[in-house]
Parts: structure tokens; C-alpha cells; sequence
């Protein structure tokens, strides 16, 4: 049977109507976090083998939530649709048996590390957010959805490899909450086509910057005033959760590390193109990913010596 992507799922009798073994949901979480659209890797290679199965069910479960609410093309639809994936959540941590392949899949990885529901609970809160909030007030309202958009994956993944203390969920919270900002300041103009400015309003009232300038795409020097304040607030955020890839097990140290320089880097881009991402969109070239990798690979080397 041919493995399909979250909305053709849906759409396609055959999958949504199959008995799902769990040999085979296992095969269609490793497909769909190793298959899909973007280019991003789920699991590093650095990680332990005994976790890559975990980590393909988690992110198949964030996936299918984030295409469920950005994919649909109706926000009325996409509301629906995360309700009905809370309810197969709840199921899920209910004991009913999933029939979903991702909750057969996710099932196994909840009951081997004993992950909690309110992570993933916060990430549905977090989509169905999107359909609902597209201003933002201040720098509170925005860590408020950084949260649950961003933070319930950093504990995930801290869970996954054995820290549960509230100090290094700190230090995660810190840095998902700066990964968040800088991929928003990557992608402002990304969001005006949807109709999202996750800028906060008063930020851009203090400057000048009214919203008639970003949809016409004038970057203007109260915007560039508004981006510069933006980045400086995640190179802050940055900064306070660095401390975390001491803290752990040095393979996901490396990570950490790698995540964390990269966020920087693409801020880094946008104070190199003079805050105007409003005509072009930074991003990190493979030569440049390739540079943060070996020093990220230093650093780790002269902590171990030390």
C-alpha cells in the first residue's frame, strides 16, 4: 500500500479505513519523518539507535497536527480536524486502542518513557492557536504561544533522553522559545501571506511601524528598528539556554549545540541584510551548516578535554 502524506491520508478511504499492526505504524512514522517535503533531519545520527523509533513517532505526531492546520486551506476545517486529533489523543492516554498509525506508533513510545500528555496536548493548543490568534500584543502574548508551540518539543525530547528536572526544562524552554522567534524573523513575510504578524504590537507601535508597511513590503526604518529590537530579544533568549548542552549527555550536547548556533546564525543573517526580510529570506547555506557542525564538534572536544 502506498504511504501518503497527512492530507492525502485523510482523503483516501484505503489508509484511513486500514487495520493499523504496529509493525506497520512503525514503518509509516520512520517513512513520514524521513519522507516529507521539508529538508529537515528528525534524528541525528549522533543520537542513540534505541531512540530513532521514538523520535519518528513524536515528530509523526507533530507532523500530522502541524499539516492538519496549516495544509487544509479552511481554518474552519483545520479547527475540526485538531479537535478530532485531541480526541485520538486522549483516547490514546485513556487506554482505548488507536486505530491511527501514529497513535499506535505513539503509544509504545508514551508507555516505554512514560511521557505525560500535556506536551503534546500544548502543541494541539498551539495549532489550533494559529487558526484563531494572528496579532500579537506584547512579548509576553508571543513566549505565551511559544510555550506551546515550541517548548512541549524541547521537553519531549529531553524526556526521550532521561532529564525530567525542572532547571534543564528551563534552559529548553529558553532555547525553543529563541528557535521559535528566529524562525519568525526568518519568515515574516512567510506569514503575511497568511495573514500571521507574530511581531508584538507594541513593539511596532513604539517604533512607528504600522502593518499597511509589511503587506506592502516596504522596509522602512521603523521596521528595520521593530527587527532589530526582534533580534536582539531571541539572541538574548539564545544565550540563556546555552548553558543546557553542558548539561546532558555529549552526543545530545552536540545537537543542542548545533540547534542553538544555527538559530543565532540565521539571526546573525538578518542583521548581514540590515533587518529587510521583507524582500528576501535569510537562510544558511550547506557550506555555513557545515562550518557551525565542526565548531559546534570543537567546543564539545575542548569541554571534554578541559
Amino acid at each position: 500500500m502506498e504511504l501518503l502524506q497527512p492530507i492525502p491520508f485523510l482523503r483516501s478511504p484505503e489508509a484511513s479505513g486500514r487495520q493499523w499492526s504496529l509493525t506497520d505504524s512503525l514503518h509509516y512514522t520512520r517513512w513520514l519523518a524521513t519522507h516529507h517535503y521539508e529538508n529537515f533531519h528528525v534524528v541525528s545520527l549522533l543520537l542513540p539507535k534505541r531512540l530513532h523509533q521514538d523520535f519518528y513517532n513524536v515528530y509523526a505526531f507533530c507532523r500530522w497536527a502541524d499539516d492538519l492546520g496549516d495544509e487544509t486551506g479552511d481554518p474552519q476545517e483545520s479547527l475540526r480536524l485538531l479537535e478530532w486529533w485531541r480526541g485520538e489523543l486522549r483516547a490514546l492516554y485513556a487506554g482505548k486502542p488507536p486505530s491511527h498509525p501514529v497513535f499506535v506508533a505513539l503509544g509504545e513510545t508514551v508507555r516505554r518513557h512514560d511521557l505525560p500528555a500535556e506536551p503534546f496536548g500544548d502543541l494541539i493548543d498551539a495549532f489550533i492557536q494559529d487558526q484563531t490568534v494572528t496579532r500579537y500584543r506584547d512579548w509576553d502574548h508571543v513566549l505565551d504561544y511559544c510555550r506551546r508551540s515550541a517548548n512541549p518539543v524541547g521537553r519531549l525530547v529531553l524526556m526521550l533522553c532521561g532529564y525530567r528536572d525542572e532547571e534543564r526544562f528551563r534552559l529548553s524552554d529558553s532555547t525553543c522559545s529563541a528557535l521559535q522567534l528566529a524562525n519568525f524573523w526568518q519568515d515574516v513575510a512567510v506569514d503575511l501571506e497568511k495573514d500571521r504578524i507574530y511581531l508584538p504590537r507594541h513593539l511596532m507601535d513604539q517604533h512607528g511601524c504600522s502593518e499597511d508597511d509589511l503587506f506592502a513590503r516596504r522596509c522602512t526604518p521603523a521596521f528595520r528598528r521593530v527587527m532589530r529590537d526582534a533580534v536582539d530579544y531571541a539572541q538574548a533568549l539564545f544565550e540563556q539556554g546555552l548553558p543546557l548542552s553542558r548539561m546532558v549527555d555529549r552526543r545530545l550536547a552536540l545537537d543542542i549545540d548545533l540547534f542553538s548556533r544555527g538559530g543565532m546564525k540565521v539571526l546573525d543573517k538578518i542583521r548581514a541584510q540590515n533587518y529587510d526580510v521583507l524582500g528576501s529570506r535569510p537562510a544558511i547555506s550547506k557550506s555555513e551548516r557545515a562550518m557551525l557542525f565542526l565548531r559546534s564538534l570543537a567546543r564539545l572536544a575542548f569541554r571534554r578535554a578541559a
